[in-house]
């Protein structure tokens, strides 16, 4: 059982590393601009170093360069180790802007790096760095000691700190984070205070599950700093879909009304999601702002009690309540475009016969227009949408 759970752990070593390092990446453009990400990112990036380096296949071939070469990458990899470590703490200072416990991790990450590497230089020759299952660790007691210190102080402050910052932010993305970094870090946590009962007591009956902890570390740490990633990915998602659906209503509404568009439709909806004349993250924008434009000028179109009768019209075509609006709405933009198109004089434009019974706009635009809730009114408009193309709404509205 210890045998498969050992094994099992260093298969997973190099997916781990591998996600760890395709979050580095994928991650570095926005973080290295972000003060508030870029502790976060630093302690990644340098635990996925200092994991590629106790990869099996990487120890075992720096044991075959021969005992000096497994001795350096050894070092290096415990140095980097404690490197993360003082990235995992400053990580912490900067997202609760304590002053003095920035300074704190900014002192520790460069004295334990110089102990370390002064306690190695004290310590008879030796080849790599081990705690082996029986004997003294290699190179020295108080090597380990100050390397699993290291450690087990940083994960410890960064776990409590996540865990409480998780529960009082409002940002689900950010609660998911910190959530899923300070598990990673945890799961460090008992990594290294197995390896200070093996150093203090001898104990070695966590040694077996030792892989697997730290390689979920890394899958876990790696989700962690892709959370941004993959909620601005399901927002895109969420865009496109939107402006996908809202497409034959905009385009029928901007042909009629063309001055509303800031610019030309593109020749299909494939090419305006493809190619979108605004930036991506402004086209559901544009397209919500352009289409309530455009139902406001063509409001004036309509015929007196024009939407109240739609509405009572589409009672019989199992349309449901909370979309009739929406149908309602979509019917008497199609006579309203119809009548613009054909040169017709609008019933509720000035000097005309109707003038004060234009066109009144639905709650959902309207609260948008005073400053509402613009996701609320592109929902609506996709429900309108839908229903522009739907056959319920192609009987002409008839004035009462």
């Amino acid at each position: 059982m210890a045998a498969d759970l050992t094994a099992f752990g260093n298969w997973l070593a190099v997916p781990s590393v591998v996600c760890l390092w395709a979050a580095v990446l994928l991650r570095a453009p926005g973080a290295l601009r972000s003060p508030q990400q870029r502790g976060l990112w630093l302690a990644v990036a340098t635990a996925a170093a200092a994991m590629t380096l106790n990869l099996p296949d990487v120890v075992a071939y720096a044991m075959d360069r021969g005992a000096a070469y497994a001795h350096t990458i050894g070092l290096v990899r415990n140095l980097i180790g404690v490197l993360s470590a003082g990235a995992v703490l400053y990580f912490v200072a900067a997202a609760t802007r304590g002053r003095r416990l920035q300074l704190a991790s900014c002192a520790a990450t460069a004295a334990w790096p110089a102990v370390l590497v002064a306690l190695d230089a004290a310590a008879p020759g030796h080849g790599t760095h081990t705690m082996p299952p029986v004997g003294d660790p290699v190179p020295s007691l108080a090597y380990w000691l100050v390397l699993i210190s290291a450690h087990v102080i940083a994960n410890t402050v960064c776990v409590s700190l996540c865990w409480r910052y998780s529960r009082r932010t409002d940002s689900r993305g950010l609660a998911a984070g910190l959530r899923l970094f300070g598990l990673g870090t945890a799961l460090a946590g008992l990594f290294w205070l197995a390896y200070l009962a093996k150093a203090l007591f001898g104990s070695t009956w966590a040694m077996p599950a030792l892989p697997l902890l730290m390689n979920l570390h890394g899958l876990l740490r790696a989700a962690a700093i892709l959370v941004p990633t993959l909620f601005t990915l399901r927002r895109s998602v969420a865009d496109i879909a939107t402006a996908w659906r809202l497409w034959p209503l905009w385009r029928d509404l901007v042909e009629a009304v063309p001055h509303v568009a800031l610019n030309k439709p593109r020749s299909s909806r494939v090419a305006e999601l493809l190619w979108p004349p605004v930036q991506r993250d402004l086209l559901v924008y544009r397209k919500v702002i352009e289409t309530r434009d455009a139902i406001l000028i063509l409001g004036e179109y309509a015929r007196p009690g024009a939407l109240e009768q739609a509405r009572s019209l589409l009672a019989g075509h199992g349309i449901p309540e909370q979309r009739r609006t929406a149908a309602a709405l979509a019917r008497v933009l199609k006579d309203a475009r119809r009548a613009k198109l054909d040169g017709l004089p609008g019933p509720g434009l000035p000097g005309q016969s109707g003038e004060t019974a234009a066109l009144e706009l639905p709650a959902a635009i309207q609260s948008s227009n005073e400053g509402g809730d613009l996701a609320d009114e592109a929902r609506f408009l996709v429900d309108v949408a839908e229903a522009y193309t739907s056959p319920a709404t192609t009987e002409e509205v008839k004035a009462p």
